[in-house]
């Protein structure tokens, strides 16, 4: 509580309030009235100077001051006071569940290690176990010296300038636009903001590099600049003698892909149910360019991204998504994290998880970071402070883990399924094009006689901010010690002017310049910042620093580079004494324009000193030892000048091009994957004429089909690229004819009915006929009953959908059905016979929790009619699948009590494995004992904790559990189509119950339409899903959506065709 100045001045007013005097030899336990009179001053004394945080109470205590009347100034400070108690126990019940809850963690994590070393270490020598032992152990050593040491990696180089790459970048919240960013709008648009699109500009520079895409959200709303609305914004493009050689569609870009509300501005934590929309619309986007970079640089062949990068929570789950739609790799960039702000917020004891996750939606923030780790190759960071201290709370994170499992992998040791994401330290790149660094100026006092335009000199012209910061100052002469930063306590802004105020010889020899960004009233500011900034204005007039200290009230963005040329023209020191510093921007922006640097100890500035060894690091609480570090570099000369040459010479480090080549290096390590088919993909022999309604459709379905640098090519235009050119060719007199035969065999059509599906099918031969199907209707109904049977309430689903289909000819007649089901094959097949359904019915059936795709009439075994499932699919799922490790993993921890004290026998089973039900990439149990049954955030927890990565569910009415792929799903298997046969997400069509599996909440939403039929689900397993405390299911499922219908229970025919027809003008 040391340097609050407003709490000596409470003690006097409760004093002067007529307060009995402390009677210090009393316990410390006082009661609640002392004589009959409450004693406010004991329980300020006992309760708040040990453990609270007064910045809640500091306003309260202003109008205490402000108040005359000597009654209602004591009322005021007996209610003060008694808040004060109420925030001293719950503040103390906070830490006593937070100690808990980091008790129960460690624990988990320990336990989870010591099961990995027991499955692991089966296959290891004695030899093998001790390097792997002592190379986790030296983890935790510091590195002498700053490096990138690459070990076998090929640095990237000019030599790759063949390579063409497609590169996607993803920052979904804030404002983004290459030209004016509103940095500081709100707090969603700052510093990443101009870091992701600086980053896109210099990757689309780099060699090898063709072409750079930055997805974000497209905002049309009359609350932001129209700009926020343009589909596409170019960010660079070649030159005109490159353009021959590149092609049309190279350069950097930000694409902005609508989801959500199109009409509103939404931050951060209203985006997380609409993550789903935007992965479908960026898929749409990225098949589209693949394609027409494929015709312009792939010799007819797509070029498929790189890697997809997303940059923060939001946009790392959408990557996750993608690259497993898209099966690419994926690289994350957290920015800040969840956990590591949860531990601040619970540890200031002010809020409790719940209120903290209502507010920040920090749960399901927090389950977005680790379904980033368990998809991402490589994690990028900005220092090793960040891996060790923030990602090493995440359960898919363990440092030592991860050393080991890369021991393992160096030896081509089995790791049994296990997998870590690698991590690399990579500091954010600086433009430095405008950077003007001075020469080298004379062993004297910075001279300003030219600046100021004194004694007669010629006029200059002087930039605003100078003459706004010297307008504080009685000598601008003296050197300036400057800080730039917001009026945050964790700035730690009041310490450095305590040192500079302490210190004479300081105060004698500099100035102090404090940029504490932009503010009109401070009575507008928010409470931590009006706080910090009153006390710094305090600690001026204590000290009497008037003409020392400049603290002007606005800059522009633009005007920070003149600041720093002001505090180098007076051989100045840039300073950042925060009480922990992520990395420390502006400590290389200084560097740059030749300022040496004093910087605390806690983070970042480590890694920014050890590179360029440009000033000294200092413990933030150390008052005496600023003062020091401070003094020593504004003294002594020749130190300042070899501070300011180092910085110079190693700031090359930091710079755009030095990143962005680290960067490639790093990516290129990782394990290159994209779409391989091992069947061909015919070209599609549905003619022009059958598909341009449907194409034309499709254009307003997706903003951005126009966008793409002047191809006008729609996925769903399902007209061949040679027949356009042949359609383009014709006389018009053959175009009409053209078009005359196409509307009479449309007529013949409709006058026919629908086409028999089975006809289809008996058609289709090799090739699935979903591939030329426009619309795609995906019945993924739960109906089971306790023994998970399906019901034949779901058969009169199934019947009544495929009638309603066929009461509109031009819906049905390229329109196709799917079954989406928890149900396995060979049980699908039975349940279809049963219900007198034909397989042929439908043009793919999704089974086992979406861990097996299979197309009626196409793959079939010869001879046998059995049918196959699709080969591709099942390799586009494989990525970190380790079922060996999983089953192991999964029987101990389902079938033994937690902490393993029960005796053989003793515990029964909670599950048991069906092995009839399971395949190569799905495991199946039955459900013995439900009430046994850890949920799924509890049982994912534990498999991240021990390197597993998948996706765990219950399904069938909670009678059994499926274990599949980490990126497979039911609802990225409907992505896997629109991927593999075109068939566009937003024409699907997607009916539920109203409950499901535990993964019905991934169907609803999306860019497909939705259709939820009542009182159809009894019961599913959504009750097995989260835990208490987990994030809430309007994380996941969006309130009010267009594209979201509902139908009352035993919706017939009619009802559901005028359903669906009001879908289809929604959207």
């Amino acid at each position: 509580m040391a340097g609050n100045e407003w709490i000596n001045g409470y003690l006097e007013a409760i004093l002067d309030s007529g307060a009995s005097a402390i009677d210090e030899n009393k316990a410390a336990v006082v009661s609640v009235k002392d004589r009959g009179h409450f004693n406010p001053t004991k329980y300020f004394v006992e309760e708040v100077v040990t453990g609270v945080d007064e910045s809640d109470l500091h306003r309260t205590w202003i109008k205490v001051v402000a108040t005359r009347n000597t009654r209602e100034r004591s009322s005021r400070l007996e209610n003060m006071c008694w808040r004060i108690w109420h925030l001293a126990r719950k503040k103390k019940q906070l830490e006593w569940e937070d100690f808990q809850r980091l008790t129960n963690r460690r624990w988990e994590r320990e336990q989870g290690r010591k099961d990995v070393t027991e499955d692991m270490s089966e296959d290891l020598s004695e030899g093998e176990k001790g390097d792997v032992l002592g190379e986790a152990v030296t983890l935790d050593s510091p590195r002498k010296k700053f490096q990138r040491n690459f070990s076998n990696l090929e640095v990237w180089s000019d030599s790759n300038v063949e390579k063409k790459l497609y590169i996607v970048l993803i920052s979904l919240h804030g404002l983004v636009r290459g030209e004016n960013m509103e940095l500081g709008r709100d707090s969603d648009t700052g510093g990443q903001i101009k870091y992701i699109v600086e980053l896109a500009r210099a990757l689309a520079k780099m060699p090898g590099v063709y072409r750079v895409d930055l997805f974000t959200r497209q905002v049309s709303s009359p609350e932001v600049d129209w700009s926020y609305g343009e589909p596409t914004e170019m960010l660079s493009a070649t030159s005109e003698e490159d353009s021959a050689d590149l092609g049309e569609s190279s350069g950097a870009y930000i694409v902005r892909i609508p989801f959500g509300p199109t009409d509103k501005y939404l931050r951060k934590e209203l985006l997380w149910p609409h993550i789903p929309e935007f992965v479908d619309g960026a898929l749409a986007h990225i098949l589209n360019m693949s394609k027409a970079l494929g015709e312009q640089i792939g010799a007819g062949q797509p070029v498929w991204p790189y890697v997809i990068h997303g940059h923060y929570a939001d946009a790392g789950d959408s990557a996750a998504l993608l690259s497993g739609a898209l099966n690419v790799p994926m690289v994350l960039t957290g920015h800040s994290l969840g956990r590591n702000k949860l531990e601040q917020l619970l540890k200031q004891g002010r809020q409790s998880k719940e209120d903290i996750n209502s507010t920040y939606r920090i749960m399901r923030r927090i389950e977005a970071e680790e379904l980033s780790l368990d998809a991402a190759e490589l994690v990028i960071t900005s220092t090793k402070q960040e891996i060790d201290e923030q990602w090493g709370l995440y359960d898919g994170f363990d440092v030592k883990l991860e050393k080991v499992l890369r021991a393992r992998g160096r030896r081509g040791v089995n790791c049994h399924g296990r997998f870590m994401p690698r991590m690399a330290v990579i500091p954010p790149g600086m433009d430095f094009s405008n950077v003007v660094v001075q020469e080298d100026l004379a062993d004297t006092d910075g001279d300003l006689a030219a600046v100021t335009n004194s004694e007669g000199s010629s006029p200059k012209a002087v930039p605003t901010i100078w003459s706004e910061v010297m307008r504080f100052l009685t000598n601008p002469h003296k050197p300036m010690i400057l800080a730039l930063s917001r009026p945050d306590p964790k700035k730690n802004l009041t310490t450095l002017i305590k040192a500079f105020g302490e210190c004479r010889p300081l105060r004698e020899l500099a100035n102090l310049t404090l940029i504490m960004g932009n503010r009109d009233d401070i009575d507008e500011m928010s409470g931590g910042n009006a706080s910090v900034l009153i006390t710094v204005l305090k600690l001026i007039d204590k000290y009497d620093l008037y003409g020392q200290v400049a603290f002007p009230k606005h800059h522009k963005q633009s005007d920070v580079p003149d600041i720093y040329r002001l505090a180098g023209k007076t051989k100045g020191v840039f300073i950042n004494p925060a009480v922990i510093e992520p990395f420390g921007l502006t400590l290389i922006e200084a560097a740059a324009h030749g300022l040496p640097m004093v910087a605390t100890k806690n983070g970042g500035p480590v890694d920014i000193h050890r590179a360029l060894n440009n000033g000294l690091l200092v413990d933030p609480h150390d008052q005496q030892a600023i003062a020091d570090a401070l003094l020593k570099l504004v003294s002594e000369k020749n130190l300042w000048q070899e501070c300011r040459r180092n910085g110079l010479k190693n700031i090359h480090l930091f710079s755009w091009p030095e990143h962005c080549r680290t960067y490639l290096t790093r990516v290129a390590a990782c394990r290159m994957r994209h779409p391989q088919w091992q069947t061909d993909t015919p070209a599609d022999e549905l003619a022009a004429e059958d598909s341009l309604n449907d194409s034309l459709k499709d254009v307003l379905d997706m903003s951005l089909r126009l966008s793409i640098d002047g191809d006008k090519t729609s996925l769903n235009d399902r007209t061949s690229l040679n027949e356009q050119k042949t359609s383009l060719n014709e006389s018009s007199d053959d175009v009409v004819k053209h078009v005359m035969s196409r509307m009479n065999r449309r007529q013949d059509d409709v006058a026919a009915g629908p086409r028999d599906s089975s006809a289809d099918v008996a058609a289709s031969g090799k090739y699935p006929v979903l591939r030329r199907r426009r619309k795609l209707f995906v019945v993924a109904l739960d109906c089971y009953d306790g023994r998970g049977l399906p019901e034949k309430k779901m058969v009169q689903t199934i019947q009544e959908i495929l009638k309603a289909v066929k009461l509109d000819a031009q819906i049905a007649r390229f329109s196709g059905f799917a079954l989406s089901t928890a149900m396995p094959m060979y049980e699908l097949v039975e349940f279809l016979k049963w219900g007198n359904l034909k397989v042929g019915d439908f043009d793919a059936l999704i089974c086992s929790s979406g861990s097996e795709v299979y197309y009626p009439g196409a793959y079939v075994v010869e001879g046998g009619g059995k049918l196959c499932p699709d080969p591709d699919y099942a390799t586009h799922i494989d990525y970190r699948w380790g079922s060996d490790g999983l089953k192991k993993t999964i029987w101990k921890l389902m079938n033994t009590p937690e902490g393993g004290g029960a005796k053989s026998g003793s515990f029964s089973c909670a599950v048991e494995e069906d092995a009839k039900s399971s395949n190569s990439h799905c495991l199946s149990y039955s459900i013995k004992d439900l009430t046994k049954a850890k949920k799924v955030d509890d049982m994912r927890q534990k498999l991240r904790m021990r390197g597993l990565r998948c996706h765990l569910m219950y399904c069938r009415n909670s009678t059994r559990m499926q274990v599949v792929p980490l990126l497979a799903s039911r609802s990225q298997a409907l992505r896997y189509l629109f991927v593999r046969w075109r068939l566009n997400v937003a024409n699907m069509y997607v009916i539920l119950g109203e409950t499901g599996d535990t993964d019905y909440e991934e169907m609803i939403s999306g860019a497909h339409k939705t259709i939820i039929l009542k009182d159809i689900v009894s019961k599913g397993s959504e009750e097995l899903l989260r835990t208490t405390g987990s994030y809430l299911r309007d994380d996941i499922v969006p309130g009010d959506s267009p594209l979201v219908a509902h139908a009352k229970g035993g919706a017939k025919a009619e009802e559901i065709i005028n359903i669906i027809r009001q879908l289809s003008k929604a959207g």
